[in-house]
């Protein structure tokens, strides 16, 4: 009697209750991961204001041999810097700021997004500001946020379906000399998907029911 309430009680268990196993986020992508000079990175979309203003499209892979390197962050196999256009030497804040939002979407359906977290780091000419679905998780401050890594995490604010980060650059006017681009590499991202359970077979639910008659049966018996 034991072996078989036992056995029901397992059965019982894994009819009600689905299985969580955790994975990485898919669509955090690298800037320019994979790609070659020059090539379009679809991941990526800006927008642009200010003296840049109506300029929109995808992220053009930097060619990391002309300016602004070496002042910019070295291109790696890991991820390059992404520009607005094919012209590496273009100017778009001459005569006032510009400011670009660089997009990047991601889809958690599916996926408990109570569960999810990233991490990783960019930079950016000249500086900005890194909002997950409209909330701030990371700020650079410095007008030379070209030179080194800022950090970026979050744990919390991801939504049950599609997600938006938001990657805004601010590129400081300057009218002789100047560059705008965006770099960002993630380096852990997890959440867990609910599996729902299997449709049992009909045996499975008479055994179910069986083992609960049973428990019913010595609970009577110890209460007499």
């Amino acid at each position: 009697m034991t072996l078989f309430v036992r056995t029901s009680i397992a059965v019982a268990a894994t009819l009600f209750s689905g299985l969580a196993a955790a994975t990485a986020i898919g669509g955090l992508v690298n800037t320019g991961a994979g790609l070659a000079a020059g090539s379009t990175d679809s991941h990526y979309s800006f927008s642009a204001i200010g003296n840049a203003a109506g300029l929109t499209g995808n992220g053009i892979v930097s060619n990391g041999s002309l300016d602004p390197f070496p002042s910019w962050l070295a291109n790696t196999a890991s991820s390059s810097w992404l520009i607005p256009g094919a012209n590496q030497n273009t100017n778009y804040s001459p005569t006032s700021n510009s400011t670009f939002t660089w997009s990047l979407s991601f889809d958690l359906t599916g996926f408990d997004a109570s569960s999810a977290s990233f991490s990783g780091q960019w930079a950016a000419d000249n500086k900005g500001v890194l909002l997950l679905n409209g909330n701030v998780i990371s700020t650079i401050s410095s007008e030379r946020g070209y030179a080194g890594w800022t950090s970026f995490a979050a744990s919390s604010g991801f939504l049950a379906g599609v997600n938006t980060l938001q990657f805004v650059v601010t590129d400081t006017v300057d009218r002789t000399y100047n560059f705008t681009g965006l770099r960002a590499e993630f380096l852990s991202s997890n959440v867990n998907a609910t599996i729902a359970p299997s449709v049992p077979e009909p045996h499975s639910y008479a055994l179910m029911l069986a083992g609960l008659g049973a428990l019913g049966f010595v609970a009577r018996r110890r209460r007499s």
